[in-house]
């Protein structure tokens, strides 16, 4: 390891300074969503690979990151076993995920239905489904606003747009159904 960052500037100002040959990238950050930052490498540093290396649910995550220029998806509960193979792995140029998501991606791509059944929040973009986490985890929308660095306008249109595409009359409804998910996920 060369370097270490908890936020979205440090990191690419590390990584500028330093030119690692990979990244190992966690979907939550100090001060920011961790796809933001895979985004943002990628564009910025388009030869960099990316390992998400992450707490989270890989079938609401996984494809996410690799859509965002991940090269690697790997659950924390499963890196002391895999980390160094799938470090190994990216650099030689593939791509590294579980074998439950290569199934389940490779169900879809070939037209069949995925081994998790689709999620209620894939229509959702990428700060739609953060919006959407942390109104189950009980944030009101100032607060969700603050810590997003946004406008509280901007978090209510999210939230109006996640209604729309969850099929929700309410935003009460929106909030009870994203808790449930929540505590379902674990998240």
């Amino acid at each position: 390891m060369c370097g270490e960052a908890e936020d979205v500037h440090s990191a690419l100002k590390a990584i500028e300074a330093i030119q690692p040959d990979i990244a190992i990238v966690d979907i939550t950050l100090k001060d920011t969503y961790g796809m933001e930052l895979i985004k943002t490498l990628k564009q910025k540093h388009p030869k960099l690979p990316v390992l998400v290396l992450s707490m989270h649910d890989e079938s609401l995550y996984g494809e996410r990151a690799l859509r965002s220029g991940a090269k690697g998806y790997l659950n924390k509960q499963e890196a002391t076993k895999k980390v160094i193979p799938a470090l190994r792995h990216i650099l030689g140029g593939g791509i590294f995920v579980s074998e439950k998501m290569a199934t389940g991606i490779l169900f879809k791509v070939a037209g069949g239905q995925s081994t998790d059944g689709d999620s209620p929040t894939d229509a959702l973009t990428d700060r739609e489904l953060e919006v959407f986490q942390l109104l189950g985890q009980g944030l009101g929308v100032r607060t969700i606003a603050e810590q997003l660095f946004v406008s509280v306008k901007t978090i209510e249109a999210h939230r109006e747009h996640i209604k729309q595409k969850m099929n929700f009359k309410s935003s009460s409804e929106l909030l009870r159904f994203a808790i449930q998910y929540s505590l379902k996920k674990g998240n």
